[in-house]
């Protein structure tokens, strides 16, 4: 297959591709920025709890 043929058949291809609406784009980024708000809030409390008992284990207050 030669680099034009290839090129053809790439954008016939193309135009039979069910292409999203600008609504359906605009809410899959709205899911998955809130996806990153809510991952990144739950990362971060699991990073403060977590820490502050390392710090209380190592200052020796439990056990």
């Amino acid at each position: 297959m030669n680099l034009i043929q290839y090129f053809r058949d790439s954008r016939a291809e193309l135009s039979r591709v069910s292409w999203p609406t600008r609504a359906q784009v605009l809410e899959g980024t709205q899911a998955v920025l809130i996806f990153v708000v809510a991952l990144t809030l739950v990362t971060w409390l699991m990073d403060v709890v977590f820490g502050n008992v390392i710090r209380l284990i190592l200052q020796g207050s439990i056990g």
